[in-house]
């Protein structure tokens, strides 16, 4: 009876309980990592479009506007320049507090 019953049943118990408490640590895990993704970062309030031309060289178009204040105004514009002039490339850049250089959100 002792090997056929009781040990099984022993080792089956602990398992069912450790499986337990690994899902348990598993939601507590992503929750966790959910809560700090979920935390309000400190966006750029202006951003800007620079312009570079087939030589990688920054570049000015007369006419085009080049300063935004929100990141989604700023990318539609950029994809209109980029139909508009294809040999040219445009960079969505933002100068961040904790920088020395602007930093480079998106380049088409």
């Amino acid at each position: 009876m002792l090997f056929g019953q009781t040990i099984p049943g022993v080792v089956l118990a602990f398992f069912k309980v450790a499986g337990e408490y690994v899902i348990l640590g598993a939601v507590f895990i992503f929750a966790l990592a959910w809560l700090l993704k979920a935390k309000p970062h400190n966006r750029p309030k202006q951003y800007s479009v620079v312009v570079f031309d087939v030589f990688g060289k920054i570049s000015h178009i007369d006419g085009i506007r080049t300063e935004f204040k929100t990141h989604d105004v700023a990318w539609s514009f950029m994809k209109q320049y980029k139909e508009a002039y294809p040999l040219y490339n445009f960079a969505l850049v933002s100068e961040l507090p904790k920088s020395d250089k602007p930093t480079i959100f998106r380049y088409i």
